[in-house]
């Protein structure tokens, strides 16, 4: 009954995966997981990798993006989320939750948890979403020290540290990749600049760094939604969806609702929800039943001594 209440594949083994996907030529593409349900989904599907969204988990909790989660609570959730898909998880660390040793420690929490990779940005504390205005960044050595720490804590070799940089929508373009290049001086396996606008604005990172890019396609904010084709085209090695999964989540979960308030009944929306057989299917009930039922039915008749 492998991979039944827990998936099968090591964490040794997606991490690799998740290295040798980022080197392979075709983009990976991490749509964010609310939950581990929805992680088991993106695996059905054909995706590459599983993200956790740091902001799609605050806003969960009814807290904006602003650094208000712990370590504790993220790694937690990351937890459930990474044990039950074959898929690497990257998750969004933030700053580190603290100081360059917090981010080392971090490092360690996440490898123990099962993560194939995290990512660290850029931003003071309190931090805001990367596509919102307002935000402040650290000093470029402020971020070398973060990363460095975190490299010299992993002791997965193939666990992934990407460094993050908010500078492009603070100084410009150049800055963040001359950001980059420091970033990557210091250890950083992957590199994620946020708030990219255009195809030209990408082309321009992806010619100017060499090491391997992620990209971010979140909806209603500062880039413009540009397919995985033209990512990949373009050579960028991944892609995450942080909160796509939640946005259409709560939209049909308030229609839903609004829709219970006013006609006293759910009546007129079993057409638009997931069939119970079909939650079965995900969650691979049969299979529960089968393992107890073979729990249940075995015998020691004829085999004591």
């Amino acid at each position: 009954m492998s991979g039944l209440i827990a998936a099968a594949t090591s964490a040794a083994d997606k991490r690799i995966a998740f290295r040798a996907g980022l080197t392979s030529g075709k983009i990976q593409r991490l749509p964010g997981a609310i939950n581990p349900l929805t992680a088991r989904l993106i695996q059905e599907i054909g995706f590459e990798g599983v993200y956790v969204s740091g902001g799609a988990y605050s806003a969960g909790l009814a807290l904006p993006d602003i650094g208000l989660t712990t370590l504790t609570e993220v790694a937690g959730h990351s937890k459930q989320i990474a044990r039950v898909t074959d898929l690497p998880t990257l998750v969004d660390a933030d700053t580190g939750f603290g100081e360059p040793m917090s981010a080392a420690r971090t490092v360690t929490i996440f490898e123990d948890d099962g993560i194939a990779g995290l990512h660290l940005e850029d931003q003071i504390n309190p931090k805001r979403c990367g596509h919102l205005d307002g935000k402040a960044i650290v000093p470029t050595e402020d971020m070398v020290r973060r990363v460095r720490a975190a490299v010299s804590a992993r002791r997965d070799p193939n666990f992934v540290i990407c460094a993050r940089t908010d500078a492009a929508g603070i100084d410009g373009i150049d800055a963040a990749i001359e950001r980059a290049k420091a970033y990557v001086d210091a250890g950083a396996d992957l590199i994620f600049t946020e708030a990219l606008a255009t195809e030209a604005d990408f082309e321009k990172f992806r010619a100017a760094v060499d090491t391997p890019l992620l990209a971010n396609m979140t909806e209603f904010g500062k880039s413009n939604l540009i397919s995985a084709k033209t990512l990949e085209e373009i050579g960028f090695n991944a892609v995450i969806y942080p909160v796509t999964t939640l946005r259409l989540a709560m939209f049909a979960i308030e229609k839903g609702l609004r829709e219970i308030f006013a006609e006293g009944t759910q009546e007129g929306l079993l057409g638009e929800m997931q069939h119970r057989s079909r939650l079965y299917e995900i969650i691979e009930y049969e299979r529960y039943n089968e393992f107890d039922s073979g729990i249940f039915n075995f015998s020691l008749e004829g085999s004591r001594t």
